[in-house]
């Protein structure tokens, strides 16, 4: 994904603001997009160029707000035939484990998965859709996702832009302390991430292994 942070590095902030809010908006329908790289280069760029945060974080909040809402229109139409054809085109990203997950999700939070969801990179792509296919009702899923799409674009784009501008600061200023900074926070993320997606997989490995034997 590196030649997509550096293609968006060449854009002006207009063309810059466009692409994130179409990435993200056409990821949100459904289509898997990385979204989510081209929000986090975008607010790094806003630390070091004339590219503004505040619409950085607009266009991201109004992309994840109409595709999750398009989404939704489709799912609704479509139903869960849709998704099943989805799965067989693209089973890394809709295959019958993610469908699963998913819904288990929409079970667990209700509407609020949709909230959720956009903080989750499976939830993200299908909450829309799923949502629609379930016939959630419009006004609650609405609700949901603006919420979830505001409270996602702007938190990630100012927690990005104030950590770039205190890594900026200590790289000018204190530069190896910076690095070793970096160095332990990226180690910690990962070992983080890999134990958290470990148990993840094992509590779903262990609940799919309960369902045929609840099922009489």
């Amino acid at each position: 994904m590196h030649h997509i942070e550096v293609w968006i590095g060449t854009l002006s902030p207009i063309w810059v603001y466009l692409l994130v809010g179409a990435v993200i908006g056409i990821e949100s329908m459904g289509v898997p997009l990385p979204g989510e790289i081209a929000l986090v280069t975008a607010s790094l760029l806003s630390v070091t160029t004339s590219v503004n945060p505040w619409l950085v974080a607009s266009a991201a909040a109004a992309g994840a707000i109409a595709g999750d809402s398009a989404g939704y229109l489709i799912g609704r139409r479509g139903g869960p035939a849709l998704l099943e054809r989805f799965g067989r085109r693209f089973p890394k990203h809709f295959g019958p484990e993610h469908l699963a997950k998913a819904e288990r999700a929409f079970q667990r939070w209700g509407v609020w998965a949709v909230f959720f969801g956009r903080f989750i990179a499976l939830l993200r792509i299908l909450a829309g859709p799923l949502a629609g296919a379930l016939k959630v009702p419009y006004g609650k899923f609405l609700l949901a996702n603006a919420t979830g799409g505001i409270v996602w674009s702007f938190g990630t784009v100012f927690a990005i832009y104030t950590l770039g501008q205190v890594a900026e600061k200590w790289l000018k200023d204190f530069s190896w302390v910076a690095l070793a900074l970096a160095v332990v926070a990226g180690l910690a993320t990962t070992f983080y991430l890999r134990r958290r997606a470990a148990a993840e997989a094992k509590a779903l490995r262990a609940e799919a292994e309960k369902e045929p034997a609840a099922t009489p």
